[in-house]
């Protein structure tokens, strides 16, 4: 049995509707029904929140292949992540002296009143 077909039994066995399910968690109404007729895969926020909503764990109906789907997809989010750093290691390493003027006159333009009192005090001489 599909992790929708086991919400919508605990949900009909508690009395409770679609609508007022959206409604405690703040989720469409579309999201429900596209959970239950599993067009889709409750987000981690979705399960908390209907979890809450009907006061039960609802980790206990996902079967384990479903628990390996999420977590294949967070693998693949790390496996971007790292390369995301890689690239940005390599970035840095080739256009560092850009980089270092870019944020340098970022500097200058944030402290710009700062800086000039301070060149003008130094003219002056005080």
């Amino acid at each position: 049995m599909e992790f929708g077909e086991r919400l919508k039994e605990l949900r009909t066995s508690l009395n409770v509707s679609q609508k007022e399910l959206s409604e405690q968690t703040g989720l469409s109404l579309r999201t429900i029904q596209r959970i239950e007729n599993n067009e889709v895969k409750p987000s981690l926020y979705s399960l908390k929140v209907i979890g809450e909503a009907l006061k039960t764990d609802v980790s206990e109906f996902v079967n384990t292949s479903e628990t390996k789907a999420y977590e294949f997809n967070l693998t693949l989010k790390i496996t971007d992540m790292n390369q995301f750093l890689n690239d940005l290691k390599t970035l840095v390493k080739t256009h560092w002296k850009i980089i270092f003027i870019i944020v340098l006159v970022i500097y200058l333009f944030s402290f710009y009143t700062d800086i000039k009192s301070g060149i003008m005090d130094a003219w002056i001489g005080k």
